[in-house]
């Protein structure tokens, strides 16, 4: 049943980020007088003609996920289809500008919202925090509660806790009964000492006490903080909403540099880097969010809405970017570029990211395979 859920989940997350996308180009296409010929569900072939409004057709297609919008003159060649009344390219460039934008500005407006909604009531914890330090800055500003604890993060060869059996990874709980919480409190706890208790948490989910000899003070192990726990109280809508635009921000620089880290990986080693999905990945993700409760797949949601948002606007041909571009250089030169030129390179584009999604999939299927093997 799980699966089922899951698979359901899937298909509704694809399809609700695609329609919310489009509906943002089909809203600022009619609002500035650009007639639509064409709202699909669903990804061609077309299935069925669900109804006509005005002079848009909303079409059921045979591919049961995502949306499409079809404005009038886009993929013209001719300069008098092209520049039909109600023609896309008949539009001011602002108004391009903007319609070309919608679909951003509405995946943008759906994370942040949801964003807001789970930082508000869903007891969130922002992922904005990139050290132990930021942890702690948010906890005495009464953003989140934490718990810290102090982990065993290296073991010096030939030392006394080596000789011990104690292994990197390893959570150091207490010290001769007394918790941890910092690595300033193991040292004072060495102290004056020649054998110390040590109850470790193992990554089992065991706990082993261990007798550990001490050589000057010292076990010979590299320590450092780490979140134990973590939470957050209810807050309000407008302290949500900050968190919320903290944590657009911060997803949009890491999307950045992933994507920067994805290029550059490929060209140097044609390897997909570790953390970059694609739709496998994010289908396992989702079977994952599901298991895990229902504001966990909301919260996917939110962060795959402003992803999405954020790879559409890079000036890539094929993307919302990349039809953006070509409209910035038609407005320093003050003529719209060669159309077949810009055709081909947004089909040359096209075709290269489905590549690069085939190549990405294939690595998803890789590391699961590889995953389940191993286990």
């Amino acid at each position: 049943m799980t699966i089922i859920l899951s698979a359901l989940a899937f298909v509704i997350l694809l399809t609700l980020l695609l329609l919310i996308h489009e509906a943002g180009h089909y809203l600022l296409a009619r609002l500035f007088d650009v007639d639509v010929e064409e709202f699909g569900f669903g990804l061609p072939p077309r299935a069925k003609v669900l109804f006509k409004r005005k002079k848009t057709l909303f079409t059921l297609n045979w591919v049961p996920f995502g949306a499409f919008v079809r404005l009038k003159g886009e993929n013209a060649v001719e300069h008098g289809d092209r520049m039909a009344k109600g023609s896309f390219a008949h539009a001011a460039i602002w108004k391009r500008f903007l319609i070309l934008s919608g679909g951003v500005f509405m995946n943008f407006i759906l994370a942040i919202g949801l964003l807001t909604v789970g930082f508000s009531f869903g007891h969130w914890v922002p992922s904005a925090y990139e050290s132990v330090e930021e942890l702690e800055a948010a906890a005495a500003r009464g953003e989140i509660s934490m718990q810290l604890g102090v982990v065993i993060s290296g073991v010096a060869h030939d030392s006394p806790a080596a000789s011990r059996g104690i292994t990197a990874g390893t959570e150091l709980i207490s010290i001769d009964g007394e918790p941890v919480e910092k690595p300033a409190e193991v040292l004072e706890l060495h102290k004056g000492k020649s054998t110390v208790t040590y109850v470790l948490g193992m990554q089992s989910g065991e706990q082993k006490t261990i007798d550990v000899p001490l050589k000057d003070g010292r076990a010979g192990i590299e320590i450092s903080s780490f979140p134990k726990e973590l939470s957050a109280p209810n807050r309000s809508l407008i302290d949500g909403f900050v968190l919320a635009l903290r944590e657009t921000k911060f997803m949009t620089k890491q999307t950045i540099l992933g994507m920067g880290q994805l290029v550059g990986t490929l060209v140097r080693s044609a390897k997909v880097p570790e953390g970059i999905t694609g739709i496998v990945g994010i289908a396992v993700l989702t079977y994952g969010s599901v298991q895990e409760g229902f504001m966990t797949y909301v919260r996917l949601v939110a962060l795959l809405s402003l992803s999405l948002a954020i790879l559409n606007i890079l000036p890539l041909p094929a993307l919302d970017g990349g039809r953006l571009l070509f409209l910035i250089v038609e407005a320093v030169i003050r003529r719209p570029l060669n159309r077949k030129f810009e055709l081909l390179t947004n089909a040359v584009g096209f075709f290269l990211i489905i590549g690069l999604i085939v190549v990405i999939t294939f690595n998803d299927i890789i590391q699961i395979v590889y995953g389940n093997f191993m286990q």
